[in-house]
C-alpha cells in the first residue's frame, strides 16, 4: 500500500459517519484553481499556492466521492473555507500531504482534521502547547505524547470554529488522550459561545506513514438501525 492510500485510510477510521478523504501531494501538479479561488492567493508565496491549491484539489475530489459536483471552495474574511450548501469539510496539510475530509451537512455539524510530521514537539514549545493537567497525565515532559495532544487540539478547534467563529490559544482546550486506543477527549477549558465549560469534543489521533493524523466530528448522527 503506497504512503497516500495509508494515509487515507487512516483519517477515515478517525470517523464513525460516512466521510469522503482525499490525499494529495503538495507538489504535485493539480488542476487550475475554480472561480474565484485565484483571488484569495493572489499575492501569497509560492510554498502557500502550492499548498491552497493542494487543498483545493482534495476538496474537490472529496466532493465528487460524495457525488456533489466540484465547486469552487472560497474563503471567508477569516480564512475560512466556505463549503457548497449542503457539505461541511475541513482542510490540513504538512509539508508533504495535504487531506481534506467532507460530509454531508444531514449526517455531520461540523468537522476537524489535521494532518502533522509524526516528530517529539520542541520542548520550547511545551508550555504553550500543554496545560499543567496535561503535563501531570503524561508523567512529564513527553514530547512525543504532547505531539499528539497538539495534534488533537487542531482537529478539535477546527471543528469548533465553524460553529463558534471564536479564535483562541490551547489553553482553551484540556486534551486527555486513552492510552489504551486513539481516542481523546478535548475539554473546554471555560465557556466558548455555544459550548460550556466541561464540555467535550471527542476524537482521535493515530500514526501513519510518518505523520499524525486527528480528526473531530461534532454533531454527529447516529443513523445505526434506521
Amino acid at each position: 500500500m503506497t504512503a497516500e492510500a495509508e494515509i487515507k485510510t487512516a483519517v477515515r477510521s478517525l470517523f464513525d459517519l460516512p466521510v469522503a478523504v482525499a490525499v494529495t501531494q503538495i507538489d504535485r501538479p493539480h488542476p487550475p484553481l475554480l472561480g474565484n479561488e485565484a483571488a484569495i492567493i493572489a499575492r501569497a508565496r509560492p510554498k502557500r499556492v502550492a499548498e491552497f491549491t493542494a487543498g483545493r484539489h482534495a476538496a474537490r475530489e472529496a466532493m465528487q466521492a460524495l457525488g456533489h459536483p466540484p465547486a469552487p471552495v472560497l474563503a471567508s474574511t477569516d480564512r475560512a473555507p466556505i463549503w457548497p450548501q449542503g457539505l461541511t469539510g475541513s482542510i490540513s496539510h504538512s509539508d508533504v500531504w495535504c487531506i481534506a475530509v467532507l460530509a454531508r451537512c444531514s449526517d455531520v455539524m461540523a468537522l476537524g482534521v489535521d494532518i502533522e510530521k509524526d516528530s517529539p514537539l520542541p520542548e520550547d514549545l511545551l508550555a504553550e502547547i500543554c496545560l499543567p493537567s496535561e503535563i501531570t497525565r503524561l508523567g512529564g515532559a513527553d514530547l512525543a505524547a504532547a505531539k499528539r495532544i497538539f495534534c488533537a487540539k487542531e482537529a478539535a478547534y477546527k471543528a469548533q470554529y465553524p460553529l463558534t467563529k471564536t479564535l483562541f490559544g490551547s489553553d482553551r482546550l484540556d486534551v486527555t488522550l486513552s492510552a489504551e486506543n486513539p481516542a481523546f477527549d478535548a475539554q473546554f477549558t471555560q465557556d466558548t459561545e455555544r459550548f460550556k465549560r466541561g464540555e467535550k469534543l471527542p476524537g482521535r489521533v493515530v500514526s501513519v506513514a510518518g505523520h499524525l493524523v486527528s480528526g473531530v466530528a461534532i454533531g454527529q448522527i447516529d443513523r445505526k438501525g434506521a
